[in-house]
């Protein structure tokens, strides 16, 4: 069974529970995750780990709006963590970025080259949470063969994205899945996940399977 480390945690969202729920729903197809909201810890022991998922939202939080919970919450990301995930992809590891994974580690101007975005706080934005129509696009293990479909969500709008991302699923014109290479490693960053009701779409979590799956390098067999 592989092996997934969740680093989850942060604010404006019930990480706990979705937290858990990705570790459900990866779980039905072989892969056994721990949850931490330790970041730095979690990265230290990312050798004992093929898959590593990041389902948090940490950030050095400038904006003076955040001021309030930047004691609790206020995070950089030191060298020695950001060294831990590089070196998890060289060594041909998995990196599964859930929803505000773009948001993250803003200290570090590297993320968005391994993410493939990031949130800009001069553009970025998301509609209210509600009802979003995904389209899925073919061409790619992880969603080949999968229906459109609905599921209550945030949609993360006007992200900066590379310009080698192609989207996987999209909602309202705005790319929301994709996989990449990166080092001798795999990156899928899948920008739904807001709360529990995301994993309440069969289709999602299908994708999310087959992305672990890919991830592993392991053969992308499950159905719709």
């Amino acid at each position: 069974m592989a092996r997934n480390l969740i680093l989850s945690g942060g604010m404006y969202h019930d990480f706990p529970a979705t937290s858990a729920a990705l570790a459900q729903t990866l779980a039905e197809v072989g892969v056994e995750s721990d949850v931490t909201e330790d970041i730095v810890g979690g990265l230290a022991d990312a050798p004992e780990y093929q898959l590593i998922t990041i389902n948090a939202l940490r950030w050095r939080m400038r904006q003076e709006r955040f001021a309030d919970h930047r004691a609790r919450w206020r995070f950089e990301l030191p060298a020695q963590a950001r060294t831990a995930l590089l070196d998890h992809l060289e060594r041909g590891g998995g990196l599964l970025c859930m929803h505000s994974a773009a948001i993250c580690f803003d200290d570090w101007q590297g993320w968005p080259r391994v993410l493939g975005a990031c949130w800009d706080w001069s553009k970025s934005h998301h509609p209210p949470l509600g009802w979003a129509s995904v389209r899925v696009h073919g061409g790619h293990p992880v969603v080949d063969g999968l229906r459109d479909f609905d599921l209550v969500d945030e949609v993360y709008s006007d992200l900066t994205v590379l310009s080698d991302v192609h989207p996987l699923a999209s909602a309202m014109g705005q790319p929301l899945v994709w996989a990449r290479p990166v080092r001798r490693g795999r990156v899928v960053y899948d920008a739904l996940g807001h709360d529990t009701r995301s994993y309440d779409s069969p289709i999602h979590r299908t994708l999310l399977q087959r992305a672990a799956l890919w991830l592993l390098k392991r053969p992308v067999d499950v159905g719709d």
